[in-house]
């Protein structure tokens, strides 16, 4: 992360402080949406900054650098309200969102959720989300703030075709807050707030249970840090007191967007809008394993006619890692095989604060994809030497049963 003269750089995505970086002024604020937890990060020294529509802390008094390796010692609470969070509902639910997404979701068991991928007729994807089997009989979905609009408008236009012809199906906003608990030591800090057994609890599995004696909660081991840690959908009246609880533990320190970027990034995980989007196919992105193989001989999902012959042919360009020293290299970053040749663009990127030297994903013509492949990149008309890498960059400690 950079930050001059109170800009703040992120993963390629540039977000304003204002001035002397206190955060908007009450005017651009107002502009913008608020989570439950607003004024409680501006008391905690959260400097606000605009994202997706939403006023969200880029970070705390602590440094990006702490935060990030605070979360990969201890953990860290993340406010992930932002994302939309909805409930699908009715007796031809999972045939409704098996028309939208290229997963098989009839195949999860109760509390149990996968990532899948909104695709559009083109093969291209519009969106990822998470999809979970709820216990209480709905499918449970979480997807990105920044297509909350177009995805909500997308299932809206779905449910409307089933109902035309008789299908049960019915769409749900949750009004919750979304709280993020990532790091080695949080499955430690939320036992003592419940009564289910975590341990028992895999990563991508769920529970609604009472959590520090709010109940109503949907607890998701889950996160995109590449940590083990939760997602945990808490009734928006009751979140500032969810995280007043938790920061009680002294493992326990906030953590804003900084830190979350590049996280993931070091995890090797796709933020939308950079790294995949309505252009860019499954098979491209190095996400074929979202795509279910039951789905696969079926051809039943959008964009099938692209994204199956794609699986077992060739495309044109494949997302990987990069890593390189010297000055970070950033969204939009040319990359070059050694001959000189552009061969492709770097999509997310920065200064790796575990490894300490720079991690980047982008996309390259599919002959250079290998890992250990020598290429070229153009920093500031600069050439630099860079190497493609198996992602993830630094391993992932997903907790799953033994």
């Amino acid at each position: 992360m950079q930050r001059v003269r109170g800009v703040w750089g992120i993963g390629g995505k540039v977000w304003r402080t204002g001035v002397a970086g206190r955060g908007y002024s009450s005017e651009q604020t107002n502009a913008l949406r608020r989570t439950a937890l607003y004024d409680f990060h501006r008391d905690h020294g959260g400097k606000m900054v605009e994202f997706a529509g939403w006023s969200l802390p880029v970070q705390y008094k602590d440094s990006h650098i702490t935060s990030h390796l605070h979360t990969r010692q201890h953990c860290s609470l993340f406010d992930v309200s932002h994302m939309l969070q909805t409930r699908v509902l009715g007796k031809d639910r999972i045939r409704f969102i098996e028309s939208l997404v290229v997963g098989d979701i009839a195949e999860l068991k109760e509390n149990q959720g996968t990532l899948s991928l909104f695709t559009n007729d083109n093969g291209g994807i519009i969106d990822d989300l998470i999809v979970t089997n709820a216990a209480e009989g709905y499918l449970y979905v979480v997807s990105n703030a920044g297509c909350a609009d177009k995805d909500l408008t997308h299932m809206q236009n779905k449910q409307k075709e089933f109902q035309a012809v008789g299908l049960d199906v019915n769409l749900e906003i949750v009004d919750f807050s979304l709280l993020a608990l990532q790091g080695p030591s949080s499955a430690h800090v939320l036992q003592a707030g419940l009564s289910d057994d975590l341990s028992k609890i895999s990563f991508m599995s769920s529970v609604t249970t009472s959590l520090f004696g709010i109940p109503g909660c949907r607890i998701t081991r889950c996160g995109y840090t590449g940590e083990d840690g939760v997602e945990i959908s808490v009734p928006a009246q009751r979140a500032v007191e969810l995280a007043d609880r938790l920061l009680q533990n002294s493992e326990v320190k906030l953590a804003g967007l900084a830190a979350r970027d590049s996280l993931r990034l070091e995890a090797g995980l796709c933020l939308y809008g950079n790294d995949i989007d309505e252009t860019t196919t499954p098979v491209e992105a190095t996400l074929v394993w979202t795509v279910g193989k039951r789905r696969r001989a079926a051809k039943d999902f959008p964009g099938a006619s692209v994204i199956v012959p794609q699986i077992k042919g060739k495309v044109t360009r494949k997302r990987v890692g990069l890593t390189s020293t010297g000055p970070p290299i950033r969204q939009h970053t040319p990359i070059l095989n050694v001959e000189g040749r552009v061969i492709g663009e770097v999509t997310s990127g920065c200064p790796s604060p575990c490894l300490r030297y720079n991690v980047a994903m982008g996309y390259v013509e599919p002959e250079y994809v290998k890992a250990g492949t020598a290429l070229r990149l153009e920093v500031r008309k600069k050439f630099i030497d860079g190497v493609t890498s198996k992602m993830p960059f630094v391993p992932t400690k997903y907790y799953t049963l033994k």
